[in-house]
């Protein structure tokens, strides 16, 4: 298997940037904020890490070779202290007017990498807090990160970068425009993140964020809708996009659990058992379970009545219709079943155990399709 190489930038990147560019005394050596946490998160998931560094006129008068090995020395103590070792230090020496080949952004120093066909360039990446850096990524053909500094701007922090190369998330942006609707959702399935909900109706809201949270990644829902009108609309088009998102970030599907489900028996009300019908939730009185299938057919059973015409501004009849949306856009087979009196409790236990219930299916098993026939 190759290897995954992470090049970066030392000066603003792994240690803090003093104002006159150069850590030349043991006094000015900090490290960058959760720059040793996300190392070693990289570390575990295969990367192996090279310094890539210009050193204006290091050796010179005015920056004497003695003066950098010192806090140099320390630096690297530190991280292999605590398991982070750089496999080469590619330190570039020459002033910007020299224009060298070996100075970031060129390659020169790094053209080796090129040639190993050991190393998963598609993989690889740079981390570093200049422009400088990102077009040295450009040129070796791999992607860029620029660290968020206060010298250089920049978009991304250490956990971020950590978190999107380690983790390779599931991520997915839906954005859907009606002349009734707008809705704009955006999920991470592989981060888990308070949800933001914002869709005018509160209770929906409300249901929403126990999506996000039960099911354990990070959810942003935008809705606005005709609300003048009814809430058939906003809640109907929030289904679909989510069923989007979803079956945009699962892609192919490929290492998924695929089936939400708890096999366990448990006592519906009534004396009735579940009989591995589904992920089952309690919540006071009531009862609510949960089985899904991301295997590419849409299909709602939905089991249970609501004796309210609505729980706070959503209407009842809206909750199977919302998960009728969601199915038919994310081709989800789900069976949702309710026992309960206070109608309150059994809406939001449905929300609950189909939470559950996806945050079991969406689990990464390992690499294989969850299927004989090749595709869902």
């Amino acid at each position: 298997m190759s290897t995954p190489i992470l090049f970066v930038d030392r000066d603003g990147t792994l240690i803090e940037e003093p104002e006159d560019f150069q850590v030349d005394r043991y006094e000015k050596l900090r490290l960058v904020r959760d720059v040793i946490p996300a190392l070693l998160k990289l570390r575990d998931a295969g990367y192996q890490f090279v310094l890539v560094s210009n050193q204006d006129g290091l050796g010179g008068d005015a920056y004497p070779q003695a003066a950098f090995d010192g806090p140099h020395a320390l630096m690297r103590q530190i991280f292999e202290s605590q398991g982070i070792v750089f496999r080469e230090e590619l330190i570039d020496v020459s002033l910007p007017q020299d224009n060298a080949p070996t100075r970031k952004p060129e390659i020169g120093l790094a053209l080796h990498y090129l040639r190993d066909r050991g190393i998963d360039l598609e993989r690889s990446a740079m981390v570093g807090d200049r422009e400088t850096d990102l077009q040295f990524a450009v040129n070796l053909g791999i992607r860029g990160f620029q660290l968020r500094t206060a010298q250089f701007g920049g978009d991304w922090d250490w956990p971020g970068i950590a978190h999107e190369l380690a983790d390779a998330p599931r991520r997915a942006q839906v954005r859907r425009d009606t002349r009734e609707t707008r809705i704009r959702i955006d999920l991470d399935l592989d981060r888990a993140a308070d949800a933001e909900i914002a869709t005018g109706l509160p209770f929906f809201d409300h249901m929403l964020d126990q999506i996000g949270k039960h099911g354990g990644f990070a959810l942003s829902v935008r809705a606005e809708g005709d609300l003048h009108i009814d809430e058939h609309h906003t809640v109907e088009d929030t289904g679909i996009a989510l069923g989007q998102a979803l079956r945009q970030a699962l892609g192919d599907k490929r290492g998924i659990a695929r089936y939400g489900f708890d096999p366990a028996e448990s006592a519906l009300s009534g004396g009735e058992s579940s009989g591995g019908y589904g992920f089952v939730l309690p919540m006071d009185e009531t009862l609510a379970s949960a089985a899904l299938d991301f295997g590419g057919r849409s299909y709602l059973v939905f089991d249970g009545e609501f004796r309210r015409e609505r729980v706070g501004d959503l209407p009842t009849e809206l909750v199977p219709h919302f998960f009728r949306s969601l199915c038919d856009a994310a081709a989800l087979n789900l069976h949702l079943r309710v026992r309960g009196d206070n109608d309150h409790h059994k809406v939001e236990a449905c929300f609950k155990a189909f939470a559950r219930a996806l945050r079991q299916a969406i689990r990464r098993e390992g690499v294989e399709l969850p299927s004989t026939k090749g595709a869902l």
